[in-house]
């Protein structure tokens, strides 16, 4: 059975929007209904989500959270992966970073190149960039972590990510086109958002396997 390993923040995780270390159910999480779907083809997906995670820039409040520190043992622990699917970027938009759209996507293709550089074999992958912060998440009672200029960067993201895949030979989509943070808290997905997301991966995963089968 093909591998298929899912790295990412808190979306890929499935924070339960409104909590701090509440996870959405199997069945819920975008990553599980994926995994349900893709049996069928042969697949099996490992979910490597990790709140507060990522690309390059180091939280100093949390520990472990660069996703470039961790891609390249993930990668080695579970080998061999076939399909990797990344989708990071929200934390990067934090404040404390005061990171461009351009910066995050280059650090997201140190992520990719850790990546391979790490693997066992050649292996296929899917770029994602995330949903949108949604407006008003830095408000009071929201997430003093973001703010205005945090949404505006979010939204400038899949024009740099699809510039990134391009370059890597990887496959693209835009998660911000199926699916929109939930009004809880504005920035993470509810259940219909992960149900949406998961449907639109699914499609994508399958996409590029008849491509595949094609260049054979």
């Amino acid at each position: 059975m093909k591998q298929i390993l899912c790295f990412g923040d808190s979306n890929t995780y499935g924070l339960i929007p409104g909590t701090t270390n509440q996870r959405y159910g199997w069945g819920t999480r975008w990553t599980s209904i994926l995994d349900d779907k893709v049996r069928t083809k042969g697949y099996r997906v490992i979910e490597e989500g990790l709140c507060g995670r990522t690309t390059v820039f180091q939280d100093d409040l949390r520990e472990g959270r660069r996703g470039l520190d961790l891609i390249g043992v993930t990668m080695e622990m579970h080998t061999p992966i076939d399909l990797l699917i990344v989708m990071l970027g929200t934390n990067d938009c934090k404040t404390r970073y005061n990171a461009s759209a351009g910066t995050i996507a280059k650090g997201l293709a140190q992520v990719i190149q850790k990546a391979r550089k790490n693997a066992s074999q050649p292996f296929d992958l899917l770029v994602i960039s995330p949903i949108h912060l949604g407006e008003g998440v830095g408000d009071p009672g929201f997430d003093p972590e973001f703010n205005e200029k945090s949404v505006e960067v979010s939204k400038k993201l899949a024009e740099e990510y699809h510039k990134v895949a391009l370059l890597h030979h990887a496959a693209f989509l835009d998660a911000s086109a199926f699916a929109s943070p939930s009004t809880t808290d504005r920035e993470h997905l509810d259940a219909a958002g992960h149900a949406a997301l998961a449907n639109a991966i699914y499609e994508k995963v399958i996409d590029m396997q008849k491509e595949l089968e094609k260049a054979v």
